[in-house]
């Protein structure tokens, strides 16, 4: 029988639904994200919100994830960043366009300790050729002060598989 084969951003979206009020279920997703992109899985980010073109998360402070400063090393910073602004973007998509990170630079403010809070809200532009867009996710303390600024360019394109409205199909359950 076939299915529709919604974009990645719709299936975060469903599991997101699926699991996010159950007991562990944001736990759970977490574990998931990680589990899809390994690496990032290594800094233990936990999602808390989520929605199209927006995420907050967070990041524990342990010893798996600080520097010789007594602080948050400056790539689980940027780790954490760049999968905030990726749910955020990926999310946000329609299936007509597709997107790649081309870029990451961040801006350290302040040294990172304690339960780190980050924060990304992008608005998606309408695509008719590659382009590349920004998108920045901030990460405060439990003060409330930026301790990073993480940017991530993104580039745009028309995805040649899918048309906006349209729909794709596979065969399975």
């Amino acid at each position: 029988m076939a299915r529709s084969d919604p974009s990645p951003g719709a299936r975060l979206l469903r599991t997101w639904d699926r699991l996010s009020g159950l007991p562990g279920g944001k736990r759970l997703f977490s574990w998931l994200v990680g589990r899809g992109a390994p690496y990032t899985g290594t800094v233990g980010a936990r999602i808390i919100e989520l929605e199209p073109g927006y995420v907050r998360s967070q990041l524990r402070d342990r010893k798996q994830v600080r520097n010789h400063l007594d602080s948050i090393h400056a790539v689980a910073l940027i780790n954490v960043g760049e999968v905030t602004s990726g749910l955020a973007m990926m999310t946000g998509l329609p299936p007509s366009i597709r997107g790649i990170v081309s870029g990451l630079r961040a801006e350290y403010l302040k040294k990172a300790r304690g339960l780190l809070d980050v924060e990304c809200r992008c608005e998606i532009p309408e695509v008719r050729e590659p382009a590349e867009h920004e998108v920045i996710s901030v990460i405060r303390d439990a003060g409330g002060d930026t301790v990073t600024r993480v940017t991530v360019d993104w580039l745009l394109s028309p995805n040649p598989n899918e048309r906006e409205g349209s729909t794709s199909s596979t065969t399975g359950c």
